[in-house]
């Protein structure tokens, strides 16, 4: 079993007002998002269910944007964002990648099930 000290979403978006309006110009006139983003966010604000999930999860899951990302987990994200990782001895490791995000379809709930689906094995579920 491998201890999670942490889970980090990565949006595919820079933070930020030039982030966000590059953000809504490739969503609203491109046809392109970000599946991360949408499961965390409505189009107004975070969503509650969200939070909800979060503190229910039992290990700290915060979502970082690209410019927000220390080099190693930089490096380690490459191309694969949107995504979420988890950091385990001193080490990254993908559990949620683009194409499940993608897959998800906005849901909120079936994330978490998803999330600690993938946790399993680890001493934090």
């Amino acid at each position: 079993m491998v201890p999670i000290k942490r889970l980090v979403g990565v949006y595919r978006a820079n933070a930020g007002v030039r982030g966000e309006f590059r953000y809504l110009i490739d969503r609203y006139l491109r046809g392109e998002s970000c599946s991360l983003c949408e499961i965390t966010h409505s189009p107004f604000r975070r969503r509650a269910a969200w939070d909800k999930g979060v503190a229910a999860l039992g290990v700290p899951l915060i979502v970082l944007h690209l410019n927000e990302l220390g080099p190693g987990l930089a490096d380690f994200v490459g191309d694969r964002a949107e995504c979420v990782v988890a950091e385990a001895d001193d080490d990254w490791v993908l559990l949620i990648s683009r194409d499940d995000l993608s897959a998800l379809d906005g849901s909120v709930d079936t994330f978490f099930t998803l999330l600690r689906e993938r946790l399993v094995g680890t001493e934090n579920v």
